[in-house]
């Protein structure tokens, strides 16, 4: 048996050229928590996470990595089912008399469930090394180029409104065939403005999705999406506030013809499925690196192609390529960030991973998720 002999956490975390917004937040770096296991025999699997505080979460993951050390490494879901319990009461879970942590705090829960995300992530990539086989292979994919979009349209403080029209059609040249603006950042006037001379920029044969970062009322939404819809937008993504729930999103997908995206947020699939079983999404975003992991998507990713919603997990394009290898039938694609200003991580970190061309992401043979990383990268941007 391959069991568990370690877990470290490294924060990294790059500085971005330029400060950028989207209509939530203000964005200075670029970073990550990666998850290095190590089991008994010798093999390492490494997990991502994005979320914040870098350090809160890099504490919780040295935690549950004790939880688990000694467990068998290739069983992922028992290993994933033992730290979710940490998070609710356990009849003999008082002063850890059953010799685990007490729950957990609620006040941490998103930093809980990054943890557990990022410990299950490099768990599958243990499974695929210890068997010799990429993990879409794993899945039953078949490892075929897939779809990929890219984001940008983030916002620059005073910057002239086609500034984002230049970058998504420089994206295009590059070979996209979809694109995804930051929006909802400016008032609906602007808005559509920035949008009219994107779809401008990039012609009409491009998909173009707006990304708003749950910036509106449900009635300041309708007349959003009302005033968009001309420009023949592709999805509408997190388009509500972020307390506002299925109910809101079904009503506003009676009042536009603009599908809806959603669920990068979300933390389970218990709040997920809400989501996929009211009939309001078109297109579901759950994130493996941000909140439990790639067991858990993969949850999500059955229950979205059972209601007809098509598959589309949020940016890591070298993890969510895996996943979406899977569902050949509604597994719509991934996302990829076109500039590396934005993102410039993604384009040091590795020695290896899968490749986005050509508005494609290329898939390679190598076992578990099929990255190598850079720990020079990793000792020059430790945070």
């Amino acid at each position: 048996m391959t069991r568990i002999a370690s877990v470290k956490a490294h924060a990294v975390s790059a500085k971005l050229k330029h400060t950028l917004w989207t209509a939530h937040e203000e964005l200075h770096s670029s970073s990550v928590v990666l998850v290095e296991v190590k089991t008994d025999d010798g093999l390492t699997g490494i997990g991502q996470i994005h979320g914040s505080p870098l350090k809160d979460i890099c504490k919780y993951v040295e935690l549950l990595g004790e939880v688990v050390r000694g467990m068998d490494a290739t069983a992922q879901i028992a290993v994933w089912e033992k730290l979710f319990s940490l998070t609710s009461p356990r009849a003999t879970g008082m002063g850890g008399r059953d010799g685990l942590p007490q729950p957990l705090s609620r006040g941490d829960r998103p930093q809980i469930m990054a943890a557990i995300g990022g410990i299950d992530s490099a768990l599958w990539d243990i499974k695929g090394k210890a068997l010799g086989v990429p993990v879409w292979k794993l899945l039953g994919g078949d490892g075929k180029p897939l779809f990929s979009y890219a984001t940008g349209g983030y916002y620059e403080l005073d910057a002239p409104l086609h500034v984002c029209a230049d970058e998504l059609a420089a994206f295009v040249k590059r070979g996209y065939k979809a694109v995804k603006l930051k929006t909802a950042g400016l008032s609906i006037e602007k808005e559509v403005e920035r949008i009219r001379l994107t779809r401008a920029a990039i012609g009409n044969d491009v998909h173009l999705m707006l990304d708003m970062n749950a910036a509106y009322d449900l009635e300041d939404c309708i007349r959003f999406a009302h005033a968009v819809e001309p420009y023949d937008i592709y999805w509408l993504e997190e388009p509500l506030h972020w307390y506002l729930q299925p109910a809101d999103f079904v009503v506003l997908a009676k009042n536009t013809v603009i599908p809806l995206a959603h669920g990068e947020r979300e933390m389970t699939r218990f709040t997920a499925r809400d989501f996929i079983t009211s009939g309001a999404l078109g297109f579901m975003q759950f994130d493996s690196t941000r909140f439990a992991g790639f067991t858990e998507s993969l949850r999500v990713s059955y229950l979205a192609e059972q209601h007809g919603v098509r598959i589309a997990p949020h940016l890591v394009p070298e993890v969510h390529a895996h996943l979406i290898s899977a569902f050949p039938r509604l597994g719509f694609g991934v996302e990829s960030h076109g500039n590396a200003d934005r993102d410039p991580l993604w384009f040091e970190l590795f020695t290896e991973r899968a490749q986005v061309k050509d508005g494609m992401v290329h898939l390679n043979d190598l076992p578990g998720f099929g990255f190598e990383i850079d720990w020079k990268t990793v000792r020059k941007y430790a945070a």
